[in-house]
């Protein structure tokens, strides 16, 4: 599979589409407002260890089983146990959750593409405009959020269907430095505000009254949705690794970027929030209507907002290069179809399926399921139910059935790590990880 879809160039090269893979909504929209929410401090350390303990043995999980058997999300659960074909449910699960996914992904994507339009003419801060109603128009009117869905689906396949080195490697190698430089610009501006430092106490000082069940549940939640495991996307993605690379140093390096993100996202959102004496626990309006108002009493404040919105939209779309790749390779071969061709249909499919999300505050306002709109059903099914049971499956996976030698022999082919890292790993997924999952897999039911 890995030949027929091509191979990174490089381990910059996937490092970079990894941590492009992960670095989306959950570290730049999803992370501040909970953690405004959740105190603060206590809960971004707590999100920090969760990431370390049991997103990063998830991550080399999915590594494993793509390196391993250099197959798409399908085709390595059925090749690593040939006597056991029932668990290519599990990747045939990761790529329905990639598409519910995108339903609502890519709605959000639209959002900021029409954001970043507006952001850079000055018109999301303009004194005359009020954000909130901004923002209200713009998910409630029908046609415009159908264009922003049409141009963030556009672009993810003009990238797609260029491949993996020509595609998604090129456009992570131009988006992932760019996205960088320019939070290092945010982040330097925001921490030069009059009342800035009040922002980073809250953002950095553990205090650890605020932290509650819920609290603890969410950080966990937010290491999974952070790192995009789950869904067997790096399973497809590590698939065009080539066999000397060390996992365990890629998974750490990309642990380290997507934790230094959500790092630089603290750093350039609560000093500007706390400057301007707004609400940190705005929830996510956070982006779209309190950052917008802090950006307008700020000294070249359209620079930076359109830069900000520039920077969210690289991030969302690199994420998104990740979810619509495991729909390609899995059926490019089954279907024998070209690249170009089944990225394209694959576009026209998540757009009319997206369309009752993007309608959800507007013409499909008052369609109810469980009490939900379409949009936050979808987001609960996948977030809150499929990628909690798909860590799990693959944690069990990983620790009970695949062969213990295997997965020792593809963890530290090509790596300087020894047997301590191994048991160390082996420990954490045959133990810790499993119930950790399990407990907040239970929660969310309970909720439900």
């Amino acid at each position: 599979m890995s030949q027929k879809n091509g191979q990174w160039s490089s381990k910059l090269g996937f490092i970079l589409a990894s941590a492009g893979a992960a670095i989306g909504l959950g570290a730049i929209w999803k992370l501040p407002y909970v953690t405004g929410q959740s105190g603060g401090g206590a809960f971004f350390l707590i999100f920090v260890l969760f990431t370390l303990l049991i997103g990063l043995p998830m991550l080399l999980s999915e590594y494993i089983l793509g390196r391993g058997t250099q197959s798409e999300a399908v085709t390595a659960y059925k090749k690593v146990v040939p006597t056991k074909q029932g668990w290519a449910w599990v990747g045939r699960m990761g790529v329905l959750g990639c598409f519910l996914l995108l339903t609502f992904y890519s709605v959000v994507g639209g959002w900021i593409f029409v954001y970043s339009g507006l952001g850079v003419t000055g018109a999301v801060i303009d004194p005359a405009v009020n954000p909130s109603d901004l923002f209200a128009n713009i998910i409630g009117t029908p046609w415009i959020t159908l264009l922003g869905l049409g141009l963030f689906t556009l672009a993810n396949v003009l990238v797609i269907s260029l491949g993996v080195q020509n595609g998604i490697e090129k456009a992570n190698k131009w988006m992932m430095p760019l996205l960088f430089l320019m939070f290092v610009v945010l982040v330097v501006r925001a921490l030069t505000l009059d009342g800035a430092m009040e922002g980073v106490k809250f953002f950095l000082w553990p205090d650890f009254t605020h932290i509650t069940g819920k609290a603890l549940l969410e950080a966990l939640g937010q290491s999974f949705f952070g790192l995009a495991v789950g869904f067997s996307c790096l399973v497809t993605y590590s698939s065009y690794l080539k066999k000397d690379v060390s996992l365990p140093n890629s998974a750490g390096s990309v642990v380290i970027l997507t934790v230094l993100v959500s790092f630089f996202a603290g750093l350039a959102i609560f000093p500007v929030v706390f400057a301007y004496d707004l609400e940190p626990a705005s929830g996510p309006g956070l982006l779209f209507m309190v950052l917008p108002t802090a950006f307008s009493q700020m000294p070249f404040g359209e620079i930076f907002l359109a830069m900000f919105l520039l920077l969210f939209l690289f991030a969302t779309l690199t994420s998104s290069f990740s979810l619509y790749e495991i729909i390609v390779a899995a059926f490019i071969e089954k279907w024998q179809m070209s690249r170009s061709a089944l990225t394209l249909l694959l576009g026209v499919v998540v757009f009319i399926a997206a369309i009752p999300s993007a309608l959800s505050s507007s013409l499909l306002a008052d369609v109810s399921i469980f009490g939900k709109t379409v949009f936050d059903a979808t987001d609960f099914l996948v977030s809150n139910l499929m990628l909690p049971l798909g860590n799990l499956l693959i944690a069990i996976f990983i620790a009970y059935v695949v062969d213990k030698e295997f997965v020792k022999k593809e963890l530290l082919i090509g790596s300087q790590m020894g047997q301590g890292y191994f048991r160390t790993y082996r420990l954490l997924m045959l133990i810790v990880v499993p119930i950790v999952i399990s407990v907040v897999m239970l929660n969310m039911l309970l909720k439900f």
